[in-house]
């Protein structure tokens, strides 16, 4: 098995950096981010609040052709980033195995990773942005979504400051589920019938997206201790296993009275 080292170098042979990849500036901005997650949060829930009052008396907006070209950036943006991120961090997975992925951070210093991963926690302010378009459309608004989206703000930015290993799969698999389900979102918006699978599927990417996450937080939790891991505190640790299992759940119930019941009641009433 070649060392890490080595496959540090192995990559930054394989993966060539675009231009665009080692702009440091945004790196810098988001290292000083991680206090400023918290009240970005909390303004992010009170405009929740403001705007539902805001919006109880009146009659929804249409933002159709907005709600095409939000969806379509963040799709063509999510594409990209599991692009790059899928294939980098399937290269470390082949060189040097599971344990090595989660357990050393020497390959976040590579540019291509450094770059992505800056972008991808900015990102997640920028999504918070999708609840505006469901306030504003007057479209149900559930728990799961603002919980997910407001506490994921918190998180990535917390993995970014701690440069948490197993962090470089919790970005990749978001980056994968993103891909597909804004480009279903920008589908939706412009009004183009697809198959109720499609949304099945999406759901259960997720859901299979938050189960492994919360594995790795438990291997990196089981492999603290092995030789030369820098990886995991407690703090880290408690943190990523919480928020991981708890959107397992919350997601799974979402795909149950999303999918399972309403199907269940159909096949009673035709009986």
């Amino acid at each position: 098995m070649a060392t890490v080292m080595n496959v540090s170098q192995e990559l930054d042979q394989q993966f060539q950096c675009y231009k665009f990849e080692q702009f440091e500036d945004i790196g810098l901005l988001m290292e000083e981010y991680w206090t400023t997650s918290f009240p970005i949060a909390l303004i992010y829930l009170l405009l929740i609040f403001v705007g539902q009052n805001y919006m109880k008396a009146r009659k929804g907006f249409n933002l159709q052709a907005p709600l095409i070209l939000w969806s379509f950036c963040l799709a063509i943006f999510s594409i990209m980033g599991a692009v790059r991120t899928w294939s980098f961090m399937g290269t470390v997975l082949l060189r040097v195995g599971l344990k090595q992925s989660v357990c050393y951070s020497s390959f976040i210093t590579h540019s291509t990773v450094k770059f992505w991963s800056s972008f991808f926690t900015f990102s997640k302010i920028i999504e918070l942005g999708d609840t505006a378009f469901i306030i504003l459309r007057k479209r149900p608004l559930i728990f799961v979504h603002w919980y997910h989206h407001s506490t994921v703000v918190i998180f990535t930015s917390f993995g970014y400051k701690n440069k948490m290993a197993a962090g470089g799969w919790f970005m990749t698999m978001n980056f994968g589920v993103h891909a597909v389900m804004y480009t279903y979102y920008t589908l939706k918006a412009a009004r183009v019938n697809s198959p109720r699978m499609l949304s099945m599927l999406i759901t259960s990417l997720q859901i299979l997206q938050m189960f492994v996450g919360a594995m790795v937080s438990i291997l990196t939790y089981i492999w603290r201790h092995e030789q030369g891991c820098d990886t995991t505190t407690m703090e880290q640790f408690f943190l990523s296993s919480i928020l991981y299992s708890s959107y397992f759940i919350l997601f799974a119930h979402f795909f149950r009275q999303a999918y399972i019941i309403p199907k269940v009641k159909n096949k009673t009433k035709s009986q």
